[in-house]
């Protein structure tokens, strides 16, 4: 069984206007063969879940500037240690695209303030040794248990990566593509 959710319309981009797309961004930085792997993760479970609906706007956006995605659905992933040694197809599965990926991109409602669980359970299933998740030492000697919150709120020292302000929203155009 593969978690990887699939587009229904890779194409569909109704909010995008094309006549303002820069056709090759990354133009002058080099040879996009093969192109670049990018790992998208969504913090909700519901049926009509607007992270998700981000991740896929976010892959369909990725893939027409050349790069090669895949999201991970977590619907059967268990939670940290419900597992003994982490054995279980979803975690290794995960595990394995991360390894795959060159970049990701990770989306989550707030809960609280704070992430949701299904997104903490995807990040806490990522050692910290894996390439993904940035430098073990990042945290410049803080607590192990602290590590993985380091990297959250300080991805920029940890990881090559730009943080958004946890109060982006949804754009009105990708939620009407949705017929929302």
């Amino acid at each position: 069984m593969t978690r990887l959710r699939k587009l229904s319309d890779v194409d569909h981009l109704p909010a995008l206007q094309k006549e303002y797309l820069l056709h090759s961004p990354a133009l002058g930085l080099g040879e996009l063969n093969p192109p670049p792997r990018i790992l998208l993760l969504y913090g909700s479970l519901r049926e009509r879940s607007f992270s998700r609906f981000a991740v896929e706007e976010a892959a369909r956006v990725l893939q027409l500037f050349g790069a090669e995605t895949r999201i991970f659905d977590p619907s059967d992933l268990p939670l940290p240690d419900q597992v003994r040694g982490d054995d279980h197809p979803a975690v290794h599965e995960l595990r394995d695209l991360s390894m795959w990926s060159e970049g990701q991109v990770w989306c989550s409602p707030e809960r609280h303030g704070a992430i949701t669980g299904i997104m903490k359970a995807q990040i806490d299933h990522l050692p910290l040794e894996m390439k993904a998740c940035g430098h073990p030492g990042a945290n410049a000697g803080g607590h192990a248990g602290v590590r993985r919150f380091t990297i959250l709120q300080c991805g920029q020292h940890a990881t090559p990566a730009w943080p958004l302000d946890a109060d982006v929203h949804h754009s009105q155009p990708v939620l009407r593509s949705h017929g929302l």
